[in-house]
């Protein structure tokens, strides 16, 4: 049987998320059996204190908790989970209480992916299903709260890099004041274009043809262009807008405040802090891209990491599976 049932968790530095999934190996399809998200904030301090804070654990693994249930309710093998974390995870002092904490509860090892690892993962959950439909040259940015990963390639990844500025990492560093002051905007501005440079010098990014945008940071920018009366993943997924659209709302983000951003709906409140450097981050990008490469429009997809770790869940499930009908 070509079909497993597997789970994937993606813990970041914002948000814990959660697919159960029946994917296809023959076809290489995937089918949502549950999709979740919980902003558990696991990167809180972690920029100045180089440790997670107790109650940003506390949270993360009530949230894993959660996930735990989900798996049994689903019938999910343990063996058939994979459980990926990234930015925040990497170089904290405290990762072994963390570690513990999860395999304690969730029964396997969680994986602290390096960047290279999250790129591929990544790429692999949003151009699957765009490969064959959209100009090969696919770059796919994935935005996240420590880091943002950028990814270039065509059926696969070419070239990648993961630099470290994403919405909790700048709005901790930069953006303290409510709304953010002209000096706060430019020096997390400054960040983003270094990291940019990085980005260049690793990633021939003049070489993108499809720019594919994914997480919560770019889902909630490309709600915001929609003017959404609410957060709904079916509209945003696959939505094409040109970049000038996109622009504009994520200058309607970074400049509003906490209270005018806590009022929009499409805002997930464990994102209203955060939300305006995101948007920074997203509007010095695509500026970038649209001088170095031309890219006039922006693919938003709600896959990423999460499906690109269940598809390799199901593929380690399928290898370690004996053939034939007594495993011969």
């Amino acid at each position: 049987m070509s079909v497993e049932r597997v789970a994937a968790v993606d813990c970041g530095t914002n948000s814990l998320r959660l697919l159960v999934a029946d994917v296809d190996t023959a076809t290489g399809t995937l089918t949502d059996v549950e999709r979740t998200m919980r902003i558990v904030r696991l990167g809180q301090g972690v920029d100045a204190t180089g440790a997670f804070a107790p109650e940003a654990l506390a949270r993360t693994f009530a949230a894993v908790d959660e996930a735990a249930a989900a798996c049994r309710r689903h019938g999910v093998a343990p063996g058939a989970v994979r459980f990926v974390a990234t930015s925040a995870s990497r170089d904290v002092s405290n990762r072994d209480e963390f570690v513990a904490g999860v395999r304690a509860r969730l029964g396997v090892e969680p994986e602290v992916i390096p960047g290279a690892e999250e790129a591929r993962l990544s790429f692999t959950g949003a151009t699957r299903e765009l490969r064959g439909s959209s100009p090969a040259g696919f770059l796919v940015v994935d935005l996240g709260g420590g880091s943002t990963e950028f990814v270039l390639g065509e059926g696969e990844p070419e070239a990648a890099l993961s630099v470290d500025v994403g919405s909790v990492r700048l709005t901790e560093r930069h953006l303290r004041s409510d709304p953010p002051t002209a000096a706060e905007v430019a020096a997390a501005r400054a960040d983003v274009t270094a990291a940019l440079a990085a980005v260049g010098r690793r990633v021939p990014l003049e070489r993108t043809r499809t720019l594919v945008g994914v997480a919560g940071t770019i889902t909630t920018v490309t709600a915001a262009a929609l003017d959404l009366t609410a957060y709904v993943p079916g509209t945003l997924h696959g939505a094409r807008l040109p970049v000038d659209a996109v622009r504009a709302a994520c200058d309607r983000l970074l400049g509003a405040s906490r209270a005018e951003r806590a009022a929009m709906p499409f805002v997930h409140p464990g994102r209203v802090d955060v939300i305006g450097a995101g948007a920074l981050v997203w509007r010095t990008v695509l500026d970038h891209l649209a001088e170095v490469a031309g890219v006039g429009e922006v693919v938003t997809s709600e896959h990423d990491i999460l499906d690109g770790t269940a598809f390799s869940a199901a593929e380690r499930t399928t290898a370690r599976t004996p053939a034939g009908p007594e495993g011969l």
